[in-house]
């Protein structure tokens, strides 16, 4: 399983040590290490459009007027924190966040 996050995000390291302790084996990818390439920002924007990006950061509010009317391929390029986080690749299936759906879709019940 591959998570794609900040080492600096909270929830990041939550989803990460609960899928662990579950004894999944987890890659842990750093966006701003290892920034996503056009492929996988494209196929991450098909999936979840723009809820990819998190309006509500000081990252995202930080931006110029320009970036924040741009897509949000250009936003996270631009911006690696501005991408919503944990996003969670499961073999095909792509997750955003760590909610309650995410949690009893991924974690043995």
């Amino acid at each position: 399983m591959m998570i794609y996050g900040l080492s600096t995000c909270a929830v990041c390291r939550k989803a990460r040590v609960a899928l662990e302790a579950e004894g999944v084996e987890v890659v842990f990818r750093d966006i701003r290490a290892e920034p996503l390439s056009d492929a996988e920002l494209s196929e991450l924007i098909a999936e979840f459009g723009d809820r990819l990006v998190d309006r509500k950061s000081n990252d995202y509010r930080a931006l110029n007027d320009w970036l924040k009317n741009s897509e949000a391929e250009a936003q996270i390029s631009s911006q690696p924190k501005v991408m919503a986080r944990p996003v969670i690749r499961d073999r095909n299936t792509l997750y955003l966040g760590w909610d309650e759906d995410v949690k009893k879709a991924l974690l043995p019940h």
